[in-house]
C-alpha cells in the first residue's frame, strides 16, 4: 500500500510566482466520491492517471495511482465524471528542503489557491514559506473531490470567510 502524508494550507498572496521551479496544468474529475474512497482521473499536461485514495486519517491516507492512456482519460472526463471538472495550474515551489505544490484553481473554482506539502512521516519538521496562511488539512470542503461537487464559486460568503 502506498501512503500519502500531506498538509494543506490557504495561500495569502502571489509571491510564490517569483520562486516556482515549474508549473503544470491539470484537468481532473471524479468517478466516485464515496466517503471512504475516491476515484479520480487526471490529465497533467500530456500524461494521464487513474488514482484511488482512501479515507483520511489526519494527514495520512492510502493512495494508488496508475498511468493510463490520455485519450481514455479524456473520454472518462467527458462521459463519466461528475461536473464541474477541476481545472488548476500547479506551481512547484522548493523551500528549505521541501517541495510545495501551489494549486491555483480556474473555472468554477477560480479564486481559490491552496498549497500542499507531502511528507515522509507525520512528525517530519518543515518550515512554511511566507505566503502560507491557515492550515486547512482535513477540512473536507477544500478537498478536490469536494470542490467537484460544491465548487468555490457556489460557496456562501460565510463559507469563504470561515477558511
Amino acid at each position: 500500500m502506498n501512503t500519502e502524508i500531506e498538509h494543506k494550507y490557504l495561500v495569502t498572496d502571489s509571491s510564490y510566482l517569483q520562486g516556482y521551479s515549474r508549473k503544470t496544468y491539470f484537468r481532473q474529475g471524479y468517478l466516485t466520491t464515496h466517503p471512504t474512497c475516491v476515484v479520480r482521473v487526471r490529465i497533467a499536461n500530456d500524461k494521464a492517471y487513474l488514482t484511488i485514495k482512501g479515507l483520511n486519517k489526519g494527514a495520512t491516507r492510502a493512495e494508488y495511482e496508475w498511468e493510463i492512456e490520455t485519450d481514455k482519460a479524456q473520454s472518462m472526463l467527458n462521459n463519466l465524471c461528475t461536473t464541474p471538472i477541476i481545472e488548476k495550474t500547479r506551481y512547484i515551489y522548493p523551500y528549505k528542503g521541501h517541495t510545495w505544490e501551489i494549486d491555483c484553481f480556474a473555472g468554477d473554482n477560480n479564486g481559490l489557491v491552496i498549497a500542499e506539502i507531502e511528507l515522509d512521516n507525520e512528525n517530519e519538521p518543515y518550515e512554511c514559506p511566507p505566503f502560507i496562511g491557515k492550515n486547512v488539512t482535513g477540512v473536507e470542503r477544500y478537498y478536490n473531490s469536494s470542490l467537484a461537487q460544491h465548487p468555490y464559486s457556489l460557496w456562501s460568503a460565510e463559507e469563504k470567510q470561515q477558511k
